[in-house]
């Protein structure tokens, strides 16, 4: 990755679903799911409302607006698990992340979703070490990018999820405030 803006959106490198995970890749990244909302949590935890409100790059998320992101998506990840566990290939509902960020729920404190995120987590990492090889195998249809994704490529993708936006964060702590 060479165009710096690029290098922004991407801090760690763009999400490649994987063809085949491994059960040892699975269980890496339930660890990372399961440690996200505490890192998370410690990194943005006392920021003042200046650090909150920084996009990560030009035209970009505020901090603030990343943490709500993390919640809602990593809430319909879940539910993509729990529905992938109970139908066969369900089709899931894609939503605008965009829009989602512009509504006014994405202007109160971080720490709600935070917490929700916890919470979440708990229960997502409960649910999944509890699966067997078959439970990783069941999938769902992603009409927007029109693929069959299974659940243990679900996992790899939330793994990143967390670290890709935990780059964000770095990125937006490490700009300078305009005044």
């Amino acid at each position: 990755m060479e165009n710096p803006l690029e290098q922004l959106q991407f801090p760690i490198g763009r999400f490649t679903l994987p063809s085949a995970v491994t059960e040892h890749e699975i269980s890496l990244a339930i660890e990372r799911i399961a440690e996200f909302p505490q890192v998370l949590k410690e990194t943005v935890t006392r920021l003042p409302e200046t650090k909150l409100n920084t996009p990560y790059r030009p035209g970009g998320w505020t901090v603030r607006q990343v943490v709500h992101h993390c919640a809602d998506s990593h809430m319909n990840a879940f539910i993509r698990f729990k529905l992938a566990l109970t139908e066969n290939d369900p089709v899931i509902k894609p939503y605008d992340q965009a829009k989602w960020a512009m509504q006014v729920d994405y202007t109160i404190d971080p720490l709600i979703s935070i917490n929700l995120l916890e919470s979440l987590h708990h229960r997502w990492v409960h649910l999944m070490k509890a699966m067997d090889t078959s439970d990783w195998d069941k999938s769902f249809i992603h009409p927007e990018y029109n693929r069959v994704q299974k659940l243990r490529q679900t996992a790899m993708l939330y793994a990143w999820h967390g670290q890709h936006h935990m780059g964000h964060i770095s990125n937006a702590l490490e700009m300078k405030n305009e005044k």
